[in-house]
């Protein structure tokens, strides 16, 4: 994965999965949020939050990590924790759970450029078990491997793979037929499509 460069107010950090030296001079916090923001709603949504929801959370995520003088060691795994501590609390209030449930399944905010097939396969992702979605959102668009999936979620490496497998074998059935064979030209949109790596390649 190549670097991607963050910045404090010292200089520039490179950050390159979590190998973090100075170098350079914008708000890192501020280049962490438009290389994560989008991802990150992702995972509240495959969390059970609802998007207004994730928004609150990612708010709340980076105005925390605003009052640091100085970026965490691994910037975008630090951020990833906070926010799944913060969508967790989040979860558990009455009254947004109850929003929760009023609110229709929707994960991003439609784009004007997104196409039929990229929304039939959100909505096979939505479906599934958060349990499911989450290992599936950690691994496609976060990059997380198994290992570093299993210390984020106090599970075992073996156990988060075969969340991520059982995920991918429920979309496929969804997607069987005239549907799964349009959407193999979407390319990376339908990456999670793949079979999982074994635990030792991951």
């Amino acid at each position: 994965m190549a670097g991607i460069l963050y910045t404090n107010r010292a200089g520039p950090v490179s950050i390159e999965r979590g190998c973090v030296s100075v170098e350079t001079e914008l708000s890192w916090c501020e280049c962490l949020y438009q290389a994560k923001a989008a991802e990150l709603i992702l995972y509240g949504r495959a969390l059970g939050l609802s998007h207004s929801e994730a928004e609150d959370v990612l708010q709340e995520t980076f105005v925390a990590l605003l009052q640091r003088a100085q970026p965490p060691t691994q910037p975008e795994h630090y951020c990833v924790r906070s926010f799944r501590n913060r969508a967790l609390n989040c979860r558990r209030g009455l009254w947004r759970r109850l929003t929760r449930e009023l609110e229709s399944r929707r994960w991003f905010e439609r784009s004007p450029d997104e196409t039929p097939r990229e929304r039939v396969a959100m909505r096979c992702l939505a479906e599934l078990p958060m349990e499911q979605r989450e290992v599936i959102v950690l691994k496609i668009w976060h990059e997380y491997t198994f290992e570093e999936m299993g210390e984020l979620l106090e599970l075992s490496p073996n156990t988060v793979a075969g969340r991520y497998r059982y995920g991918l074998q429920k979309i496929r059935a969804r997607l069987k037929g005239a549907t799964y064979e349009r959407m193999e030209s979407l390319g990376e949109t339908v990456a999670f499509l793949e079979a999982a790596a074994p635990v030792g390649e991951a």
